[in-house]
């Protein structure tokens, strides 16, 4: 699903994003490039732009460069242009080389987001390191400088040869997640996806917390057909990287196919909780509550359980020494929350209820409410209650997912 072009360069894979804005992306999608009307028939252009989705990388660029010069408002010659300098990067041998054309590679990349351009594959560049640098694929030298080689032979698209050299690779280095998930990625641009699962298999089994070769695999079962597969393999991507806001691309582009709508609920604080002289704790209420509104009794609920908070803090978590939020102080507080709510004999009074709050108080009843915490309200501080929390409950952050936030497609 994916576009194969985003995996091409695979350097860029092993570098992990953190964003606390993937459940954002996963609701709202990057939209496609912008590209500014090109000429019609422009023999040159269309030339260009077919070597590039060929694979053929180091004649596209020097095309691409050309058709740029005569189409400087054209962003998706310059997303295509950039794309290809980053693939031809791969192919030097000269570590300093490969840098500046990494460089450059992203300069062309960022006059193409000043286009407009806002593309999945754009990211793709624009996350290189500005000084170009890459991450090695092993401690070992020996491994690394192969596990080069072969890139470069994909990037000039001799798979066969490339396969080799990853086999080779993870032969001498056994978990080497980069090279089971590249010999999967042969295997799928070869259009071979049994064997590309097969090994997208392997590097899963090799690390079950990073996304990619899950989103990977996803992407093989789509083209073979099987959206069901693909989707759970979507959603353990997610699962294992929630943070990365690439892991969310799969199932992104997936609903969006599927014409799905994604069940994200979004709950907007309405209260809020400061201590200004390290003592007395003040409780804020939004001024859009009013007088037995139910939403001000749920939100004055939320504060005063988050109020006492500071002082419970060092007795729950003794051996951090600061205040943080935590996974088990916001489950706490949205759970008093909702009980207030169910508390209420006259119900007639909620009907007024923030559709949020009602939809939260669904998913704590099918007792999702920790993955809704860890997925929906997580910031700096939460986030470093998940990996803990993954390990004991992975199952239930699938189910969420699974049968709330994301509905089967249609048949």
């Amino acid at each position: 699903m994916n576009s194969p072009f985003c995996r091409l360069i695979r350097v860029v894979a092993i570098i992990s994003v953190l964003t606390f804005t993937a459940a954002l992306s996963a609701q709202t999608p990057p939209a496609p490039a912008q590209a500014q009307p090109a000429p019609k028939q422009d023999p040159e252009r269309e030339h260009a732009l077919d070597l590039y989705h060929q694979g053929k990388f180091v004649e596209a660029m020097f095309a691409l460069e050309k058709v740029a010069a005569d189409h400087p408002s054209d962003a998706a010659v310059k997303e295509s242009w950039a794309f290809s300098v980053m693939a031809y990067a791969a192919t030097l041998d000269d570590p300093d080389l490969r840098k500046k054309a990494r460089v450059r590679a992203r300069n062309i990349a960022l006059e193409a987001k000043q286009l407009g351009d806002t593309s999945n594959l754009l990211q793709v560049v624009l996350n290189l390191p500005p000084d170009g640098s890459e991450p090695s694929f092993s401690v070992s030298k020996e491994v690394d400088n192969i596990m080069k080689a072969a890139e470069a032979d994909f990037s000039r698209g001799d798979f066969d040869k490339a396969r080799d050299g990853y086999l080779h690779a993870l032969l001498l280095e056994p978990k080497n997640y980069e090279a089971a998930l590249f010999i999967g990625d042969v295997y799928f641009k070869q259009q071979i996806q049994g064997s590309a699962g097969e090994w997208f298999a392997r590097a899963v089994e090799i690390d079950p917390n990073r996304g990619t070769a899950y989103r990977y695999w996803g992407d093989a079962l789509w083209a073979m057909g099987k959206s069901a597969e693909a989707r759970e393999k979507y959603i353990q991507a997610i699962v294992a990287d929630p943070y990365n806001n690439r892991c969310w691309v799969g199932l992104s582009q997936w609903a969006q196919r599927t014409k799905v709508t994604l069940n994200w609920v979004r709950l907007q604080d309405k209260s809020t909780v400061s201590q200004t002289d390290g003592k007395n704790i003040n409780i804020t209420l939004d001024n859009s509550l009013k007088k037995d509104d139910p939403n001000m009794l749920a939100w004055a609920a939320y504060g005063m359980t988050k109020a006492t908070w500071r002082a419970v803090f060092p007795k729950e978590f003794p051996n951090e020494g600061k205040y943080r939020r935590t996974l088990k102080e916001e489950s706490g507080c949205l759970t008093v929350m909702i009980n207030v709510l169910q508390e209420q004999k006259d119900q007639e009074k909620l009907k007024g209820l923030d559709p949020a709050i009602q939809s939260l108080m669904k998913i704590q009843a099918a007792g999702f409410l920790d993955p809704f915490v860890l997925l929906n309200r997580a910031d700096k501080d939460i986030v470093q209650d998940y990996a803990p929390y993954r390990t004991a409950h992975r199952d239930i952050l699938y189910r969420y997912f699974d049968e709330f936030v994301v509905p089967k497609a249609p048949q």
